[in-house]
């Protein structure tokens, strides 16, 4: 998984193969970005897709002003669902189509051992657009770390995603916030006033089903160290078509 689908993207997620339990998997260290193969582009209607491979949404073309040199172009794919703040940070969350899922999740059922996404599930992709709105700021490699979970999710473990980079081209999104040459080290990735940047998570359709983001911001130094005083958290809802 790549870090921004989190970061989910959200927040870079180590697989968990336990049958028996759910486990959630969590780390203190900042992870480093990973080379997309390519920049994403909107869907061409007229391509070729399996059948039921995937269901398109209209995606507006890709922008390249008005965002972080470390970002993609930006995409805006999708309907809106949902908006909301994370202090001077926008975050707006557009479902944009979806998909079948091409293999199993890592996370099942403790009492069926059954995955909890399993290939041939239907996938929905959500795209997260994220606008800074007012003075630059310093961000490590989680960048703005936004999780997305159905309110009626049982499980401890957060929402299964799967990694396939061909359903996030065929759908027009990108699959991670960054260019495939992002890495600095110290991690630190400046988020001007006005900028923008955007990336797509997917997770296990539920259709008519009422969601909730959770986005959180911890502003990093000049060394990337994490300022953990300065931490900002912000909350949207929706519904997922």
């Amino acid at each position: 998984m790549r870090i921004a689908r989190s970061v989910r993207i959200s927040v870079a997620a180590v697989a968990c193969t336990g049958l028996l339990s759910l486990a959630a998997c969590s780390g203190d260290s900042e992870p480093e970005p990973k080379a997309a193969e390519s920049n994403e582009t909107p869907v061409d209607d007229t391509s070729e897709a399996p059948e039921d491979a995937v269901e398109e949404a209209d995606a507006s073309p890709a922008a390249t002003e008005g965002q972080p040199d470390w970002a993609q172009p930006v995409t805006s794919a999708g309907d809106l669902i949902s908006t909301f703040e994370v202090g001077d940070v926008t975050v707006e969350a557009y479902q944009v189509g979806t998909a079948e899922a091409t293999k199993d999740g890592n996370f099942a059922d403790p009492e069926t051992n059954k995955p909890l996404l399993a290939k041939g599930d239907q996938l929905v992709f959500v795209n997260y657009v994220v606008t800074n709105n007012g003075e630059p700021i310093d961000l490590g490699s989680s960048l703005v770390n936004i999780t997305a979970r159905y309110d009626d999710w049982q499980w401890m473990q957060g929402m299964d995603s799967i990694v396939d980079d061909a359903l996030f081209e065929q759908l027009g999104v990108n699959d991670a916030a960054f260019t495939p040459d992002a890495y600095r080290d110290p991690s630190v990735y400046p988020f001007g006033a006005g900028e923008q940047y955007s990336y797509a998570e997917n997770f296990k359709h539920q259709k008519g089903s009422p969601i909730t983001f959770e986005a959180v911001i911890t502003p990093v130094d000049a060394e990337g160290e994490l300022l953990h005083d300065d931490r900002i958290e912000g909350t949207g809802t929706g519904t997922i078509a």
